[in-house]
């Protein structure tokens, strides 16, 4: 067992879960509610709230990717340098503000060094 994959996993999983609680509670989930503009449509607020989610789903399959002991190394450092791309976009993107870019960085520098 790789400690360091193993924390970078775990990292992603509380990425996951804080992505879909704290996104539907301060992000999405207003804006849901009202049904205003693009929202209005019934349609439109069930994609945007299942992308939104699919998305964390996605992040689980990053977890397991990198903690599985059979993902080929090359995969794990591809995986790890998307996760500090989008950390890094985050941080630029956002001055900053967004609270996940760092542990976004800490995952895919975790993932890196473990592979």
């Amino acid at each position: 067992m790789n400690i360091l994959l193993t924390l970078s996993a775990v990292l992603m999983v509380v990425t996951a879960a804080a992505h879909s609680w704290l996104g539907e509670k301060r992000i999405i989930g207003g804006p849901l509610r009202r049904r205003e503009g693009y929202l209005a449509d019934p349609f439109k607020r069930q994609l945007t709230r299942y992308a939104w989610h699919a998305m964390s789903g996605f992040v689980l399959a990053n977890a397991a990717t990198v903690a599985w002991p059979e993902t080929p190394q090359a995969l794990i450092r591809l995986v790890g340098a998307l996760w500090i791309a989008i950390a890094l976009i985050g941080l630029l993107a956002t001055r900053g503000k967004h609270v996940g870019w760092p542990v976004i960085a800490g995952a895919g520098i975790l993932a890196m060094i473990g592979a």
